[in-house]
């Protein structure tokens, strides 16, 4: 049981650690969802994921820079 608290606590503290980057994968991800299902345009949400995820990876990785 220890290994799998561990293995649990590790996973949590992943997605916890950037908090801000796992809002905005999240936020993404949801505005995807919503052009793909709620507007029917799955090649616009194809696009805004690629694009937002790009955003959101160089956004994380310039302010880990000037830290």
């Amino acid at each position: 049981m220890s290994i799998l608290r561990d293995v649990l606590a590790e996973l949590f503290g992943m997605f916890v650690a950037d908090l801000r980057l796992t809002l905005a994968v999240l936020a993404v991800v949801a505005l995807a969802a919503v052009l793909a299902l709620r507007l029917g345009q799955p090649e616009l949400a194809g696009g805004e994921l690629l694009l937002g995820c790009l955003a959101v990876l160089a956004a994380s990785v310039l302010r880990a820079a000037r830290s």
